[in-house]
């Protein structure tokens, strides 16, 4: 009679555990998805949906040469012309020397003072206009935009000849608004800076207009030229020279606060939104920020990152991808299998990238260790499986 209870016991325990395993459905499967679950679901019925690649030394290679993106490979470094030319807006001031008096421009001759008169005369300072011309007494309307100063004085100087007395003219820009960059953002003082003469390089720029505000690390010179926008870490156009080129004439140069971070998700140490604090960390350190893999929960195999990647680094990766297209970023997720003693050297060699998602994945035994523990609370005689359930929180 008591082995029968004991049957029927038993068959309602297991009844009750499978209700409870039902009900609490959501707690096996609600820490993402497994190291297997990753490499299925990267295709569906006749869809690829993301590119899955193994790191090892030949990936570390080509996202080696990767680089990041360049002004100087965008642009170029080539030094602005000597002479700055004048344009539309530009301020420009007329002087005219005459080589006697009583000319057009000159005073006349007053003996009884012993004065010979003055010689020059300054025409107020125009601004050019529209038609990119100034106007110049007895000269009429001067065309000087796209022209050099010293090309508007020959101008000048010949329509003057046989009216002034062999006049000598000088042409100046008090302010050009042609031959300067704009700078803003997380600058001190955002302004429109003039270049000179000899050329301004991006740093020159950036201190002009009182220097960034933001750490230097969490900063990036944004350059826009023409058509074409480049946005370049300030550390490495602080660092690398080669970066740090000449701007030209109507750049705009925007400095962006953007500070690097990665999230940390899975069955890591911490779930969090990580700052890099450094200009890079390499997937060692960042496995460090998360406080390392759960030593009871954690798949060592079943380490991932999930990125965004351009069309030339998807096609060295995977030559027969069929998600790269150009212009457009295709996911792929990138996976490290930590159970081998040479994947610890690959981890320092792979750099996290700026919004990387860093995944780590339970281990196969973890959802079935929490069947054993709710079948062992149900089974307890302090507990029911309603106050089991409850405490497991279904």
């Amino acid at each position: 009679m008591r082995n029968d209870f004991l049957n029927v016991a038993g068959i309602l325990l297991s009844g009750a555990a499978l209700l409870a395993l039902t009900g609490c459905g959501t707690l096996l499967s609600g820490s993402g998805p497994s190291t297997d679950d990753v490499i299925a679901q990267s295709t569906s019925p006749g869809v690829q949906r993301y590119e899955i690649v193994d790191i090892n030394s030949s990936v570390l290679d080509i996202l080696r040469h990767r680089g990041p993106d360049s002004f100087l490979t965008h642009f170029g470094d080539y030094r602005p012309s000597v002479e700055p030319k004048i344009g539309v807006g530009d301020t420009v001031s007329v002087t005219i020397w005459e080589a006697g008096a009583g000319g057009l421009f000159s005073a006349p001759l007053v003996s009884d003072r012993f004065s010979t008169g003055s010689k020059s005369s300054t025409i107020p300072d125009q601004i050019v206009g529209r038609d990119g011309s100034i106007s110049v007494p007895y000269a009429g309307r001067i065309k000087v935009a796209g022209r050099t100063t010293q090309e508007v004085q020959g101008i000048v100087e010949h329509a003057l000849a046989g009216k002034a007395i062999e006049p000598q003219v000088l042409i100046n820009m008090p302010k050009s608004v042609s031959n300067s960059v704009t700078v803003t953002g997380e600058v001190v003082n955002g302004a429109r800076v003039p270049l000179s003469v000899r050329g301004d390089r991006v740093m020159d720029v950036i201190a002009t207009a009182g220097g960034i505000r933001a750490p230097v690390n969490e900063t990036y010179v944004q350059l826009s030229r023409g058509q074409e926008t480049v946005r370049v870490a300030m550390s490495r156009v602080s660092s690398d020279p080669k970066e740090n080129i000449y701007l030209r004439p109507n750049d705009v140069l925007t400095l962006i606060r953007d500070p690097q971070t990665f999230i940390a998700y899975g069955a890591t140490g911490k779930n969090a939104e990580i700052p890099f604090d450094a200009e890079g960390i390499s997937l060692s350190q960042a496995l460090a920020k998360a406080g390392g893999l759960m030593d009871f929960r954690s798949d060592p195999a079943g380490v991932f990152i999930f990125r965004f990647e351009p069309e030339s680094v998807v096609r060295a990766l995977a030559p027969g991808s069929t998600l790269a297209a150009h212009n457009r970023v295709t996911p792929v997720v990138y996976r490290l299998n930590l159970r081998d003693a040479a994947s610890l050297f690959i981890a320092q060699g792979f750099r996290i990238q700026n919004r990387d998602l860093l995944y780590v994945s339970n281990a196969p035994i973890t959802d079935a260790e929490k069947v054993m523990q709710i079948v062992s609370m149900i089974s307890s005689p302090a507990l029911t499986g309603l106050s089991a359930c409850a405490y497991i929180k279904c």
